[in-house]
């Protein structure tokens, strides 16, 4: 299933359209979460390189690259950032990006790729909860909001939570719901994936459940919290050294020329 949704021929012309040197492109989303439905769009995110004569001259430098194409009838997103932003938001306990970094659904890969993967373990940190926990109580307020309540974002709050509990209990990154759920053990998260993988983007939920989940929502908050406290990772990033060289040797092996996908003016 990994395989062929990371050599799906849609993904690699998105990232052979890519303007710039791509370091990786990996699939996000509902596909890397476990929970896609038939109708699920793309999300890739990466990282690339500039070429050092536009760092150096007076041109535009594009920190972040947003393209999206209608792929034989699905939508293909692919987003990534320049290396040195990427590499200051894995410095800021940014769970997202660690995400996007470590996804198993690979569809662009390099040398550099799998350098930085092993330097940012270092970046792997107690204080990544803080990144858990807002980004559940955003996707709270949407689930919360709706009417009628859809399976989708309650999905996202629960994958946002168990992927943080996970990550604080092993010190691992990993955003696949059902996985993550083999060491928690909440019952119902199965049959919510199943609805949502065997139905649409706009499968609802009875607002009888309403309650239950509310409940849940706060009760993993405060577990989240609770394993945040107990765990024995570091409290900020401890390989920024690491980084730093690891930059400057990528910025050495840049090509001095621009890129010839790219069209300067």
């Amino acid at each position: 299933m990994r395989d062929a949704v990371a050599g799906d021929e849609r993904l690699l012309a998105e990232v052979a359209e890519h303007p710039y040197t791509l370091l990786f492109a990996t699939v996000s989303g509902a596909h890397l979460y476990g929970f896609p439905s038939p109708d699920s769009d793309f999300d890739l995110r990466g990282a690339h390189l500039t070429p050092t004569t536009l760092l150096t001259g007076l041109d535009r430098v594009e920190e972040t690259v947003t393209v999206s194409h209608v792929r034989d009838g699905v939508e293909v997103d692919l987003v990534t950032h320049e290396v040195r932003k990427f590499c200051a938001l894995l410095l800021r306990n940014n769970g997202y990006v660690l995400e996007q970094l470590y996804s198993p659904l690979v569809v662009h890969t390099s040398p550099e790729h799998a350098e930085l993967k092993e330097i940012a373990r270092g970046c792997i940190t107690r204080s990544c909860v803080r990144h858990y926990l807002g980004f559940a109580a955003n996707q709270w307020r949407m689930f919360e909001g709706e009417s009628p309540r859809r399976v989708k974002p309650l999905l996202y709050v629960l994958r946002v939570l168990l992927t943080g509990i996970h990550m604080m209990r092993t010190g691992e990154v990993n955003a696949n719901l059902p996985e993550v759920n083999r060491g928690i053990g909440l019952s119902y998260v199965d049959a919510l994936v199943e609805r949502k993988r065997s139905g649409t983007e706009r499968g609802t939920l009875n607002d009888t459940d309403f309650a239950f989940h509310e409940s849940e929502y706060h009760r993993l908050r405060e577990l989240l919290a609770a394993e945040a406290e107990r765990s024995s990772l570091p409290d900020t990033p401890t390989t920024r050294a690491a980084m730093s060289d690891f930059l400057r040797r990528v910025r050495v092996r840049a090509p001095m020329l621009p890129d010839p996908k790219r069209r300067t003016t």
